[in-house]
């Protein structure tokens, strides 16, 4: 914590972030990946294996802007990754990109 307020990016904000989430919402985050995220997905995907090839890995941060402009989205998509998927903190562009197209 810093002066009283977690710092940003911390698992403990995290952690705080996604219970007030869970309170607000109650509902499945995986069942409800919000279409326009899914689209990001795949687009940002697969540009980065049109760019650096089958191979490259990246992670959830990889989907959003170097600020924290949307919390909500990148709670949705870190619920997605870390608590129903259980994904390492790098994976493969093409094994989120198939997850995300066959429905996961």
């Amino acid at each position: 914590m810093q002066n009283g307020f977690f710092s940003a990016g911390s698992p403990a904000c995290f952690l705080a972030l996604s219970r007030a989430i869970d309170a607000q919402y109650e509902f499945d985050w995986a069942v409800n990946l919000r279409n326009s995220l899914r689209a990001k997905i795949i687009t940002v995907c697969n540009d980065k294996i049109t760019k650096k090839g089958e191979t490259v890995g990246l992670s959830f941060y990889a989907f959003f802007a170097n600020r924290n402009d949307d919390p909500v989205l990148l709670m949705e998509a870190a619920e997605w990754w870390i608590k129903t998927h259980e994904l390492d903190h790098f994976e493969k562009a093409v094994k989120i990109r198939d997850m995300v197209e066959a429905g996961a």
